[in-house]
């Protein structure tokens, strides 16, 4: 039986967040327990919120990042809701935010100046390039850090390269972010004090370029763009059969040699002097692939992936979105949960690593200020002040 204490119960999460770097981290330490409070706009709420209409009447960005959450609506540029923020972090052990450059800390929110008084204070600022350095006020979006990180120079066909089509810089920088928290965290039980993090998206992602950077180590030719295909092992990548597409990959001599005799039903194929080391084939890989090509030409998908399985070739299906959310081994590993949301319950993936000693919080997707009452209430506001607050706007 899982224990049901989560390892980031009792920890308190103060967001400054919108789009998808920080409420991505943030998500991600309320899937182990913490409390987060998402603090919005009055009205309209993190802009995410009006991406799309995807999800039941609701922005598809924003369900996959934001369940689990509080959402506290203040105006932040009003000294009343501001003096509110201040007061929820005497009590917070973490405020992480991605406001434009410098705007959190015009607000008296930067770490330097919280941890004067609040010195326990763990302050995570996630921006475009970073706290310091020339870029530091550009604005940047992830296509923008795509661009920059030169993940667009290596992505794509030949011609033409393409961004990624899901959001990498901004989940680059989120997954750091989250990391950075928990390191923090497990520091400031040895220390007793709080830590400023400076998380950019630019160099989260050149992290991530880390094998094409090597590949062009000292001047040398980048990898090229190779469209789905791997830019420097063959065969490696899709290949047509007669009803489809098949995925496949080899990584080495042994691979290769199972292939050409299994799958190609060509066994002296492996010691032509042309193939007969992934450099060579890489070399000549469009003499390669029409050699395959022909021999898939009267196989179906499913005879080319039966064969590949018989050598132990790494092969995959090409999945449509549809089928991503109808996958067998998904459903056999028992991976979706139902969350609440404003449009009602709705599928979510439980978060990847199954832990055998507690579960994942799946709680609901909060309404734009859905809990501005109860936490204003906790922090010792009145009913009159509460309506005063409304009234002014602030809240």
């Amino acid at each position: 039986m899982k224990n049901q204490t989560r390892p980031l119960d009792g920890i308190t999460v103060i967001s400054l967040e919108h789009a998808i770097a920080a409420p991505f981290c943030t998500r991600q330490l309320a899937d182990l327990g913490a409390r987060v409070i998402k603090v919005e706009r009055p009205g309209a709420g993190d802009f995410a919120r009006a991406y799309d209409q995807r999800v039941d009447g609701m922005a598809s960005h924003f369900v996959w990042v934001n369940r689990s959450k509080e959402s506290l609506t203040l105006d932040l540029k009003q000294p009343a809701a501001l003096a509110v923020l201040k007061q929820l972090l005497e009590s917070a052990d973490v405020l992480v935010q991605n406001l434009a450059p410098g705007a959190a800390a015009r607000m008296g929110l930067g770490f330097e100046a919280l941890s004067k008084t609040l010195p326990k204070l763990i302050v995570c600022d996630i921006s475009g390039y970073g706290d310091d350095g020339p870029y530091r006020d550009k604005k940047a979006y992830d296509l923008l850090i795509q661009s920059e990180a030169g993940f667009l120079s290596v992505t794509g066909a030949p011609d033409e390269p393409c961004k990624a089509g899901n959001s990498i810089a901004d989940i680059a920088a989120g997954m750091y972010a989250y990391s950075s928290v928990l390191a923090a965290l497990l520091q400031r039980g040895k220390t007793g004090k709080g830590s400023h993090i400076d998380v950019s998206m630019l160099e989260s992602l050149a992290e991530w370029m880390g094998f094409p950077m090597y590949y062009a180590y000292a001047g040398a030719a980048p990898p090229p763009r190779s469209a789905a295909s791997h830019a420097t092992i063959f065969p490696y990548g899709p290949f047509a059969a007669s009803d489809g597409t098949v995925m496949l990959g080899l990584q080495n001599e042994r691979e290769w040699l199972v292939f050409c005799e299994v799958v190609l039903a060509q066994p002296a194929l492996a010691q032509d002097p042309r193939f007969d080391s992934n450099a060579r084939r890489n070399e000549h890989r469009e003499a390669l692939k029409a050699i395959i090509l022909a021999a898939f030409t009267g196989m179906s998908t499913i005879d080319v992936t039966r064969k590949l399985d018989e050598a132990q070739i790494a092969n995959a299906r090409m999945n449509s979105m549809a089928e991503l959310w109808a996958h067998p081994q998904l459903k056999a590993r028992d991976r979706w949960r139902q969350v609440g949301s404003p449009a009602g319950d709705i599928a979510a993936l439980l978060p990847p690593g199954r832990v055998s000693s507690f579960e994942y919080r799946m709680d609901a997707i909060p309404a734009v200020g859905q809990h501005t009452q109860a936490i204003l209430r906790e922090l010792g506001q009145g009913e009159a002040g509460i309506a005063a607050l409304q009234q002014s706007g602030a809240i």
